[in-house]
């Protein structure tokens, strides 16, 4: 797909903020002194005095997110998702959780792709850690188009929400006129009736990528975009379950507690197998981010492999 436009959504975060702050007015960013690399930069160069720098300080970023808030404001609390999940995660829950406040988290740098910076920054965990806060959004978008139409979904939405941005650019895949993001409404990308591979952020283009591979050995397989993971699209996920009988996950998280527990809490009451394609009970460790992903066999050529074992059983 290297002639494919690539574009990554921690860009995509920080030109969103820009453009929808005309309708937004009372949007104010904020950020732990990584303006540049979650690129809220962008949205301070054209409105510095919207934008709050609160140092290495996220915990108290998010204490001034839920302030502002509770003021009227709608604030977006940009870190890291190691940061701003992770070390954040007791403010987020008590603080923004608990009073449902209207606080929307742009948590960028997420899963494996970070690459060089290794395991203490790859955060695997940061979606299971945000679906256990009872009324938080979780969304996790697959490219551009998807993060900016996300970015302004969270701001229409009258409450806490979760947004899970990449370093990693990755091919634009929804610039299409029919396409519509809806908070909670997963998005079949590619009918097919054998099996049906679930994904979310960049692990969609390269399911979408496997089922064309598929296709040329003649399994027919279905995808679809789960950019919400909550709530999720229950109702879509089980008509996949009934119609395909078996579902794989794909998602650039662990597999404990992320998209594909998700899944399969979705299809329970009338389940289906389910296998679930991420990284397992391990840290991650520092590499080039397009290696990792190989490794931890996040790409299409892995995703392929793992439904024709599927089908085979």
């Amino acid at each position: 797909m290297a002639d494919v436009k690539k574009i990554a959504t921690r860009d995509s975060y920080g030109n969103a903020l820009v453009e929808c702050y005309k309708d937004f007015p009372n949007l104010v960013v904020l950020d732990a002194d990584l303006a540049a690399a979650t690129k809220t930069a962008i949205f301070k160069k054209a409105h510095p005095e919207r934008h709050i720098d609160c140092g290495i300080a996220e915990c108290n970023m998010i204490g001034i997110a839920g302030g502002l808030a509770a003021a009227g404001m709608i604030p977006f609390a940009s870190s890291f998702a190691m940061f701003a999940a992770g070390r954040a995660f007791e403010q987020v829950r008590n603080t923004v959780g608990y009073p449902h406040l209207n606080v929307k988290i742009g948590a960028t740098h997420a899963g494996i792709s970070v690459g060089e910076d290794g395991a203490t920054h790859q955060c695997n965990e940061d979606i299971a850690l945000m679906r256990t806060i009872p009324g938080m959004v979780v969304i996790n978008p697959s490219d551009d188009v998807e993060a900016r139409a996300a970015v302004r979904a969270a701001l229409e939405y009258v409450g806490p929400v979760y947004l899970r941005f990449g370093r990693l650019a990755v091919p634009v895949i929804n610039e299409n006129e029919d396409y519509k993001f809806e908070i909670g409404k997963g998005i079949t990308l590619r009918e097919g009736n054998d099996i049906t591979i679930v994904a979310s952020g960049l692990t969609v283009s390269e399911s979408l990528a496997a089922a064309e591979e598929l296709a040329k050995e003649g399994i027919d397989a279905r995808v679809v975009n789960i950019h919400t993971i909550k709530p999720i699209d229950k109702e879509l996920l089980q008509k996949c379950a009934k119609e395909t009988g078996k579902i794989v996950t794909v998602e650039e998280h662990s597999i404990i507690g992320g998209l594909g527990d998700a899944v399969i809490d979705a299809i329970c009451e009338n389940p289906v197998p389910v296998y679930k394609i991420g990284v397992k009970d391990v840290y991650g460790y520092s590499g080039p981010a397009v290696k990792l992903l190989e490794e931890f066999g996040l790409t299409a050529p892995s995703i392929a492999k793992k439904v024709k074992e599927v089908l085979g059983k």
